[in-house]
């Protein structure tokens, strides 16, 4: 090979050894250096996010809408078998359909977010950059190889500051009052304790236990979420249940807000002494089947005194949070989503003082995402209809409900948004995987485009009258490819049973302990820093 033609003619000629020598002591020194730099103990080595965005309170006291980078939309999935459907109780009301002044600025609000163009700027949302618009996510599966997957580094945290953590009052904090609880990054630390033992909660779906179905790693518990502008405290059960004192929080939705509701159960009352005091009204444990379910905190006991809490933490299955339906016609019924009246369960939760929102993953279905003959206003049932702006027009129904029957000076609103899935190599049902992921994403370009429906619902969020703190969760769960229960959904008696669950996994809920936890304290956060009532005491 001819050297010269190299662009390296003085360094590589018998002429330039003298100089070759001085060049190559200076790159070896440099590469020494680096290294020093990069194991320096000083740094924690992190799984974080690289765009930045906007949390930052509206004039109502609010939480404004926050928009991350990108992330993907789920997988379709089934419905699980359900129980019978409560009755109609009253939700019968119409909401109108959207004034002709409003609509062509919506038409062409949701085809920007089809063609997935850039928005203008709007100082409520921040902006997304570039580089989030364009992720993408590298086929196959990211962890066989190792990729997707950067060297990690454990942050070094000592039980001194984790102490701090649950006790110091964040409120004090100036930058506290101003974070981004959202951007930031998921940091390992072995110290880092979850609120409650893997296998010591009773009320958790067997389907998410999965060190009790065996799963031996635990490595997925030991991360944390560090956003980049602040610190968070550790959830203080103690004092969210003197908060919550003849209080009810109700968690509405879909099965991924049953996971949430299952960690919340579970972290008070690991802060109950007597744990009997902590019970489901009905005595049902079985909580897949469609309905209303209370867990109610009876009493905490504090030198021998007896104080009772008098609160509740319920579940609403409502997984598309408006009304599942059916349509006659002269060939029979067909069913239908009535996109214009809410879920029959309302009255069941109008007049709790914490709600909890989500719908997201029921959209991703077969019947939801092909939109034919299935969506339904009035007595019109739409031939087709893209399913984003069906959903647009559901959360748009939720608003409005919201703004007609929540009285916002004694009841807090949140709206959890997308949580991603991770089914590698194909869908739930067509062989997609993520069983033996141990470590979560650290290499970005493996994070996937942000759900465009969550874009539609913050346009929503941003015209809802009543204030709503938006859990914009979907970046951080975007990392946590190792943290979902896989083929550890049951207990399997023989390798046979085993062998078969690989075929069908979960990689759409989570393991608890697990992700949720760290989505329960960041509510416990988002109230802190919103500061109402008794939270800001």
């Amino acid at each position: 090979m001819d050297v010269m033609k190299h662009g390296l003619p003085e360094i590589l000629s018998p002429g330039g050894k003298v100089v070759s020598r001085l060049v190559w002591g200076l790159v070896a020194s440099l590469i020494v250096l680096t290294a020093l730099l990069l194991n320096s103990p000083k740094g924690p080595v992190f799984v974080g996010s690289l765009f930045q965005g906007s949390y930052s309170p509206r004039p109502s006291n609010a939480t404004a809408v926050s928009r991350r980078s990108s992330v993907a939309e789920g997988p379709k999935r089934t419905p699980l078998a359900e129980g019978p459907q409560q009755g109609p109780v009253g939700t019968e009301k119409k909401i109108e359909p959207d004034n002709a002044s409003n609509l062509t600025e919506k038409q062409d609000f949701l085809k920007q977010i089809e063609d997935n163009r850039p928005f203008p700027e709007n100082p409520r949302l921040g902006n997304f950059s570039e580089a989030a618009n364009n992720g993408t996510l590298v086929g196959g599966n990211a962890n066989a190889n190792n990729e997707g997957n950067l060297p990690i580094k454990e942050e070094v945290v000592g039980e001194d500051k984790i102490k701090a953590m649950e006790l110091n009052d964040p409120r004090r904090n100036e930058t506290f009052k101003t974070c981004d609880f959202f951007d930031g990054k998921w940091v390992r630390n072995g110290r880092w304790k979850p609120y409650y033992r893997p296998g010591s909660c009773p009320f958790i779906d067997k389907d998410f236990d999965c060190q009790r179905n065996g799963r031996l790693d635990d490595g997925y518990i030991k991360w944390r979420w560090q956003p980049n502008g602040c610190d968070i405290p550790r959830l203080n059960a103690t004092d969210f249940l003197e908060k919550l004192r003849g209080k009810r929080l109700v968690y509405i939705g879909d099965s991924l807000n049953r996971n949430m509701w299952e960690s919340m159960v579970c972290i008070l009352r690991h802060s109950v002494k007597k744990k009997k005091r902590v019970y489901e009204i009905s005595g049902r444990t079985d909580f897949k089947k469609r309905g209303v379910f209370a867990f109610r905190f009876e009493a905490s006991f504090f030198l021998g005194e007896i104080n009772d809490y008098n609160c509740s933490v319920d579940f609403v299955s409502a997984p598309f949070l408006v009304r599942e339906s059916s349509f006659k016609r002269e060939n029979g019924s067909i069913e239908t989503l009535r996109l214009d009246l809410m879920d029959p369960a309302t009255s069941m939760y109008h007049d709790a003082d914490l709600m909890v929102f989500n719908t997201g993953h029921w959209w991703t279905h077969d019947k939801t995402s092909k939109g034919e003959d299935y969506y339904q206003e009035g007595d019109h049932v739409y031939p087709r209809l893209k399913v984003l702006k069906a959903y647009q027009k559901a959360v748009t129904t939720w608003s409005r409900w919201v703004d007609a029957n929540v009285d916002s000076s004694r009841t807090q609103v949140f709206f959890r948004g997308y949580s991603v899935a991770h089914f590698w190599g194909g869908q739930w049902n067509s062989g997609g995987k993520c069983h033996q992921e141990t470590d979560p994403i650290t290499n970005e370009t493996y994070l996937t485009n942000y759900p465009s429906k969550m874009r539609a619902l913050e346009h929503v969020l941003q015209q809802t009258k009543t204030p709503v703190i938006y859990l914009n969760v979907s970046r951080l769960t975007d990392y946590r490819k190792d943290a979902h229960p896989s083929i550890y959904r049951s207990e399997y008696k023989t390798e046979e049973e085993r062998d078969r669950a690989v075929a069908v996994q979960d990689c759409s809920h989570w393991c608890l302990p697990g992700v949720p936890d760290t989505w329960n304290e960041l509510l416990y956060a988002s109230l802190l820093k919103a500061g109402k009532g008794i939270w800001g005491k």
